[in-house]
């Protein structure tokens, strides 16, 4: 029988070794990252639930129906981007009609996030103005905010939104992203919601007036569980 260098030997104790400790560090990092794994800490919401605290009477507006406002375009993953997404038409004597559009989502990570206007609107075959940045004053609060210009065949449409995720609001597509991935090195999944709101055959700076004064309104009265996603848990 052939006999085993002392060599071979030792060069295999070693590479078991190197393998063993390779294989240990290899499982600690693994460890540590689903440790900092972010973990989602807002509940899915029911959404009758989210319907019954939306407010039917907002100063002198009154709900009427949901004809005619522009949807979030489909996709595969429509069902999981939003938990809820309500659409209502507010009608009054003494102000124009306004169109609303809330859409929340209970996780935002790197697959699912809330569509902002300026995709839906396009895919429905509207030509968008520059976007004009200001603040919306609901409650107390000042929320950054967008303006643009939609139009149509046959129809032009003055559009006001924000979107909050988590605490801050991003008014830009690169903005939220950041947003959420901040969230996420502080091992949070952050919430998500966008408030919508538009009215028809107005200028822009008619249109803004309407649009934040609605907004402010609509914020007073309703249900403090929806004041909160709007504005944030900090509300």
């Amino acid at each position: 029988m052939p006999e085993t260098s002392p060599s071979v030997g030792v060069e295999q104790t070693l590479v078991s070794r190197r393998s063993l400790l390779i294989g240990a560090a290899l499982a600690a990092a693994s460890g540590v990252a689903f440790a900092r794994q972010p973990v989602p800490t807002h509940p899915v919401i029911e959404k009758e639930a989210f319907r019954s605290w939306i407010p039917k009477e907002i100063g002198p507006w009154r709900m009427d129906t949901a004809s005619g406002i522009v949807l979030p375009p489909q996709d595969a993953l429509s069902d999981r981007l939003y938990d809820n997404l309500v659409t209502r038409t507010y009608v009054s004597a003494e102000q124009p009609a306004v169109m609303l559009l809330l859409a929340y989502n209970n996780i935002q990570d790197g697959v699912l996030q809330v569509h902002r206007p300026e995709i839906c609107y396009p895919v429905g075959g509207f030509a968008l103005s520059n976007s004009r940045q200001d603040d919306i004053v609901m409650g107390k609060k000042p929320v950054p905010a967008n303006f643009f210009t939609a139009t149509g065949s046959g129809r032009v449409e003055q559009v006001g939104y924000f979107t909050r995720v988590g605490n801050s609001f991003p008014r830009t597509w690169g903005d939220q992203r950041l947003s959420v991935i901040k969230a996420n090195l502080a091992q949070e999944v952050p919430d998500a919601m966008m408030m919508r709101v538009s009215v028809l055959a107005l200028d822009q700076g008619q249109a803004q007036s309407v649009l934040s004064d609605f907004c402010n309104q609509f914020y007073l009265n309703s249900d403090v569980m929806l004041q909160r996603l709007l504005l944030g848990p900090n509300t």
